[in-house]
């Protein structure tokens, strides 16, 4: 089942600028992920973020999803705003599993950004376990654990305003929705992609991720493979400003390419 998906202008406007849409992680909200990083880039991009069913905007899953079924409401989502514009995605972790989907249909998109994200992410036991947990605790169970994979070191102590805001929208999140999601992931596996796509990939890693660390996100096939330093599993939200810097070189080079 396709889920309904609320759409959030983080940034920008639409007259003519390209289209960036920009995808969350797992348990977080689009805006408490993305705002910074959004509006660093609203001066030459319109930014659209959306939100995973049962988080931030987003209405509650009626019943199971697929990453597949993720990316084409997505692309339909794109498709309707494009305008004849060029149009862009960048997601994290589960969002950034979407790009990967993405890229075996990428129109209208023609770049794709996979942030803290791998073709396959995880072990499928682990991600049925937690949605089993998730199912009967709720996801406040989530929030400390989360907070040692999600973050830097040091990094809810150097802002708690961001570190508070990501941990209250997964403490918010709706549970049956978040553990669909995670069965989602347990049943997506990309991995024999040759990275070779119509549209450039690229993957974005941050230097103290444990989920998807340097060293496997080198070892994805990809038109290229960043290392974003100071950081953990949620780039935009932890060094905005570089996140933005890379992103808006990324578009304006593919902009200029004939």
């Amino acid at each position: 089942m396709t889920p309904e998906l609320a759409l959030t202008r983080l940034g920008g406007a639409e007259n003519g600028r390209p289209l960036l849409v920009v995808g969350p992680s797992l348990g977080t909200s689009v805006a408490a992920l993305w705002d910074r990083c959004a509006r660093l880039l609203a001066d030459r991009f319109d930014v659209i973020g959306w939100d995973l069913p049962g988080h931030g905007s987003s209405r509650p899953a009626a019943g199971p999803f697929t990453v597949a079924e993720l990316a084409d409401a997505v692309r339909a989502a794109a498709v309707e705003r494009a305008a004849g514009r060029p149009v862009a995605y960048a997601g994290v972790s589960l969002g950034g599993a979407v790009a990967f989907e993405l890229a075996t249909r990428p129109e209208p998109f023609g770049l794709l950004v996979a942030v803290a994200s791998a073709p396959r992410i995880g072990e499928p036991a682990s991600w049925h376990e937690r949605a089993a947990l998730v199912r009967r605790a709720g996801t406040p169970v989530m929030v400390e654990s989360s907070a040692r994979r999600w973050f830097a070191p040091d990094f809810t102590e150097r802002d708690p305003s961001t570190a508070g805001a990501l941990l209250t929208s997964l403490a918010q999140a709706d549970r049956w929705s978040y553990a669909w999601a995670c069965e989602a992931l347990a049943a997506f596996d990309r991995s024999g992609s040759d990275g070779a796509g119509a549209v450039p990939l690229h993957v974005v890693a941050g230097e103290h991720d444990p989920v998807v660390p340097p060293a496997a996100a080198e070892r994805i096939p990809a038109t290229a493979v960043r290392v974003l330093p100071g950081c953990g599993h949620l780039p935009p939200a932890e060094v905005p400003d570089a996140m933005a810097g890379l992103l808006a070189g990324l578009l304006l080079t593919r902009e200029a390419t004939p």
